[in-house]
């Protein structure tokens, strides 16, 4: 199914309160959790729970405050996502997504960025990072044109970040384009198993000139490079603060998991023999440790992504610790739906739900263990094999006293 051209979000817009507020990210939570049924059916938020994201300041979180945005942390984002997800992952990922897009588009020129906030900070903004389509250079800028996938929470975007290869004399290279949603089509495409509620449909644009003040390179994004107006929250390298975000939908929706099963341990264990009971202790025990491990884990990434300083060590550690997060909390969740039901009970709907959701986010590209290992033995061992030979034969004579 191909939805009209015509932009569907002007009637739902409000306007938010200032940051994430714990009693506004509650009510958001509270709506979330209403129609988390209702989204996983229909393949995208509730237009309540979607108003709700953007009152409670998820939009506006990392908008540069000149244009009224909170310019905010990921501590706090991390926190206020994970809150939702306990009620909805998919509107937890929706509004993490809203907050991360609005720090991309800081990277826009000052007029691209007066087009997106003149008229409010609460501007929702869907991005696809992966390159696709084609841009043309033109006199003015460039006419983009192609497809892109993933688009999360489109149904609600006034603006759309879009990322492609444009021509130069040294090869091509990727810039993101900063296109209104009135100038896409989205096809309907989005079926997966878990975080239906996200709506990440596809895109589609056909030649729609692109201005240049409405464009920057990907990779100033990636390498986190300062520039004028950019606070500190700008200039955080995509890989040290964007693989936590991913996590913190999965971190509330494990939490609810967690809750949810307890509650129906609770019931049945009086009808189960020893060791029957014993197995279900035995699970509440491990998939908490793993949840409030993985959430220890997250927050310690945040705190690295809003420390003053960083370096690739912290970049490469920050994958990581989201990689080996999203692990524990898909295992703490598979074992908590591995261990509920039977022949005589029902798995609950909300640890079954649950577990689809958070295997989906745990098999998203950034969050892949493999190639987040490598980049961080990478880092490692480059570090001690810069390291002068004096100190290396101390750390070796120190590891062997220790054995």
């Amino acid at each position: 199914m191909i939805q009209s051209q015509s932009s569907t979000t002007e009637h739902r817009r409000s306007t938010g309160t200032g940051p994430l507020a714990p009693a506004a990210v509650a009510s958001a939570a509270r709506s979330a959790a209403v129609h988390a049924g209702a989204a996983e059916r229909s393949r995208r938020l509730d237009d309540e729970t979607a108003a709700s994201l953007a009152r409670a300041g998820f939009a506006r979180h990392f908008v540069p405050r000149a244009w009224g945005g909170t310019e905010g942390t990921f501590g706090a984002l991390l926190d206020a996502a994970a809150t939702v997800g306990a009620g909805c992952a998919s509107a937890a990922w929706c509004g993490a997504l809203w907050a991360a897009h609005g720090r991309f588009a800081a990277y826009l020129p000052p007029d691209g960025q007066r087009d997106l906030w003149a008229a409010s900070p609460d501007t929702l903004i869907t991005a696809v990072m992966g390159a696709s389509g084609e841009a043309t250079p033109t006199r003015d800028g460039w006419l983009l044109s192609g497809a892109w996938p993933y688009a999360s929470g489109v149904a609600f975007a006034d603006w759309l970040l879009l990322t492609s290869t444009e021509p130069t004399e040294h090869g091509p290279r990727c810039r993101v384009f900063a296109v209104p949603r009135g100038r896409a089509t989205v096809l309907d495409t989005w079926d997966a198993d878990g975080m239906r509620g996200t709506g990440s449909h596809t895109v589609v644009v056909d030649s729609v000139p692109v201005p240049r003040h409405r464009s920057f390179l990907l990779s100033d994004l990636t390498e986190g490079t300062p520039g004028p107006g950019r606070a500190r929250c700008h200039t955080v390298p995509a890989q040290l603060g964007g693989g936590l975000l991913f996590c913190a939908p999965a971190l509330g929706a494990a939490r609810h998991a967690l809750d949810a099963w307890s509650q129906w341990a609770a019931r049945h264990a009086l009808d189960l023999p020893d060791a029957g009971v014993l197995r279900l202790h035995r699970a509440l025990a491990l998939s908490s440790d793993e949840i409030e491990a993985a959430q220890l884990l997250l927050r310690d990434a945040a705190q690295r992504a809003d420390a003053a300083a960083w370096t690739g060590h912290d970049v490469a550690r920050n994958r990581r610790i989201a990689a080996s997060a999203v692990g524990l909390l898909a295992r703490a969740v598979e074992r908590l739906h591995r261990t509920s039901g039977g022949p005589a009970h029902e798995i609950p709907a909300a640890v079954e739900r649950c577990r689809r959701d958070v295997r989906t986010i745990a098999g998203h590209r950034m969050l892949r263990r493999e190639q987040a290992a490598a980049d961080y033995a990478k880092t490692v061992f480059s570090e001690l094999s810069e390291q002068p030979a004096v100190e290396r034969e101390l750390a070796l004579e120190a590891t062997r006293a220790e054995v």
